[in-house]
């Protein structure tokens, strides 16, 4: 992504002479406090030179303003002798020479890797809009951008179009990213939280259990976990998909549809089950309290993005980690700031975290063990998506590793 400000560079034509301002990176050092890889390499990758987009001002093999070049000297056109410079001047020039090239990497060092992440409604993906507003992230040597998503399906499109390459996103929403281009199918990195009572099926008033949803019209979000959810629910009572009438319908139309009956049920989370609460107009037949350690969100990034930008993305791992703790050390200010953007009351909004768990990074080692309970949610998410017709072949799966929440933990 392209730094902030304008880019420039060093005119053309005006080669720096190599053996005055050549300085060097080390690849065992960090930048911005950054760590660095195992194997040495230099962390920030983003910062690395292309020459399709040139560094803010910078001349990249040593990170010296392009003002600050100095130009070849011209050749001799007249073989006249020219007197000898002053040993005094040229210690000055070199002087001079060395604090300007110094003065250039201070401020080459301040340039922080930018990630840009989206957020779509649920209150477990607030937390790195937390890091940002709090300066949790810029603490981790990280630009983090936010970008809002009014439909959880436009940052799938987007993430599709190689437009995002790091996203919050449903197990149902990876899956899906796989099956419609393999070739952009994201690695899971991190657990962003478990519903535990988030995930629900709710029902119009005088219907009061699921078995009574049997050919009743009932609202759910194919691109969403909804599907799963109710065909576990439904498995409780014997039933399956195929015993309903399954309504595609965004998230946003449902409380309004169950409001004025054109569906007898819906499956959504909060906050739009917030919202219908405020209703008194329904009631919870079921939520994923029954089915613990099905249902997840996760943060993905793209296969270019893993190998390109890893340790931008510990910094981002870290940042997230961050904001839970100040979440549970300013609980009201945290809150407070969440639900603004929920459009939830602070009561409405804890009460909607309630039915989510979020897990510590060392926690998050044994989920993210590629034959541990993600992956097993995973498979599920894609039988379900076959039996509804979404996905004709099982096809692959994200892939899951542990690496960068291990590199956090470090």
């Amino acid at each position: 992504m392209e730094a902030d400000g304008a880019p420039g560079g060093g005119r053309p034509g005006r080669p720096v002479r190599a053996a005055a301002l050549q300085l060097r990176l080390k690849a065992s050092g960090s930048v911005d406090g950054g760590q660095s890889s195992q194997d040495g390499e230099l962390s920030v990758d983003r910062h690395r030179h292309n020459p399709a987009q040139p560094f803010r001002g910078c001349l990249i093999s040593g990170c010296i303003p392009a003002f600050l070049a100095v130009p070849t000297p011209a050749p001799a056109t007249s073989v006249s002798p020219r007197p000898p410079l002053r040993r005094s001047g040229r210690r000055l020039d070199r002087v001079g020479a060395a604090a300007l090239a110094l003065l250039a990497l201070a401020g080459c060092r301040f340039q922080r890797p930018r990630l840009t992440v989206p957020v779509s409604n649920w209150p477990g993906y607030e937390y790195l809009y937390l890091a940002r507003e709090k300066g949790l992230a810029a603490r981790e040597g990280l630009d983090l951008q936010i970008v809002q998503f009014s439909d959880p399906q436009d940052i799938v499109h987007a993430f599709l179009r190689g437009e995002l390459e790091v996203a919050q996103l449903t197990t149902v929403e990876a899956v899906d990213i796989c099956a419609r281009a393999p070739a952009r199918c994201p690695a899971v990195v991190l657990v962003l939280d478990e519903s535990r009572g988030g995930d629900q099926v709710a029902a119009r008033t005088g219907i009061d259990s699921i078995a009574r949803l049997r050919g009743r019209p009932v609202a759910v979000t194919h691109s969403t976990l909804g599907p799963y959810v109710l065909s576990r629910a439904l498995e409780r009572e014997g039933l399956s998909l195929a015993d309903v009438q399954l309504r595609n319908m965004p998230l946003a139309a449902m409380p309004d549809a169950l409001a004025r009956g054109t569906v007898d049920a819906v499956v959504f989370y909060p906050p739009y089950s917030e919202y219908v609460s405020r209703q008194g107009r329904s009631r919870t037949l079921f939520d994923s309290r029954a089915i613990p350690g099905e249902i997840f969100d996760v943060l993905v990034v793209s296969p270019r993005m893993l190998d390109r930008d890893r340790a931008a993305l510990v910094r981002l791992v870290r940042a997230w980690q961050a904001a839970h703790g100040y979440a549970r050390s300013q609980t009201g200010a945290a809150r407070a700031l969440m639900a603004r953007r929920e459009s939830l009351s602070e009561r409405e909004f804890a009460a909607a975290e309630r039915g989510l768990v979020y897990f510590g990074l060392r926690e998050q080692v044994p989920l993210l063990d590629p034959a541990g309970p993600l992956a097993r949610n995973l498979a599920a998410v894609q039988a379900v998506q076959r039996q509804l017709g979404l996905h004709a072949s099982e096809g692959r799966l994200p892939q899951i590793t542990p690496t960068l929440v291990q590199a956090a933990l470090r």
